[in-house]
């Protein structure tokens, strides 16, 4: 599930960026609030993936699919280039996004994150 929440954060990451070639430099009222919307959104749902996933990773994941996601709708929206050294590179950052989503992340709690925990719970750490 914290995946899930991670992927929706990185759409919402999307969608704020984008918002922001509409909002004319925060000049227009909807698509501003709307843009704000989607970057407390993405930061909230961030925040409730990074509950269970380690941050280096999940951080990385929710900007991969940030710039990915903004640079093909810069392509397809406002007419950027689409040319064989971007379309690479995005794939690059694809080929990343996927390579860390499937690699072992060794997440353990720390020694001090579980005395901390523990200590909150009143029992002793093993």
């Amino acid at each position: 599930m914290p995946w899930v929440v991670l992927f929706v954060a990185g759409v919402f990451e999307i969608g704020w960026a984008v918002g922001l070639k509409y909002t004319a430099g925060l000049t227009r009222l909807w698509p501003s609030v709307a843009t704000g919307a989607a970057v407390v959104a993405s930061m909230t749902l961030l925040a409730l993936a990074l509950r269970t996933l380690p941050l280096g990773t999940a951080y990385a994941i929710w900007t991969g699919i940030g710039t990915v996601g903004t640079a093909l709708l810069g392509i397809i929206l406002f007419r950027e280039p689409a040319t064989a050294m971007r379309l690479v590179c995005i794939g690059l950052i694809v080929a990343g996004i996927i390579g860390l989503r499937l690699a072992p992340t060794g997440a353990t709690p720390s020694a001090e994150g579980a005395t901390r925990s523990a200590a909150r719970s009143g029992s002793t750490p093993s």
